[in-house]
């Protein structure tokens, strides 16, 4: 967690929404690692199997970048705060209500 980021934008109760990651849009650019408060988000290697049925341009993207992507660790995290989703040029990243 990078304490170092304020977190007075994300005033709402944990645990409510969590973040998903479109893998067919997703490049590994780490802006959501970087601006998350709360460690929500990891930036590591996936496998061909835990992408998925993604599409071509996807499967072009995964290639180009080493299948390097954002992946939600803590989606128990979230405080909604859509700082990911302003920060994620793929527009990759949508907020979904939190099941576990």
């Amino acid at each position: 967690m990078n304490n170092s980021l304020d977190k007075s934008a994300c005033a709402d109760q944990a645990g409510k929404v969590a973040p998903v990651i479109n893998r067919s849009r997703c490049e590994g650019k780490a802006d959501c690692v970087a601006v998350c408060p709360y460690g929500v988000f990891e930036v590591r290697q996936f496998t061909w199997e835990e992408l998925g049925d993604i599409s071509l341009r996807g499967r072009l993207k995964a290639w180009a970048h080493k299948r390097m992507q954002a992946d939600v660790v803590s989606p128990d995290a979230c405080h909604a705060c859509g700082l990911c989703l302003k920060s994620c040029p793929e527009d990759a990243i949508t907020l979904e209500k939190f099941s576990t």
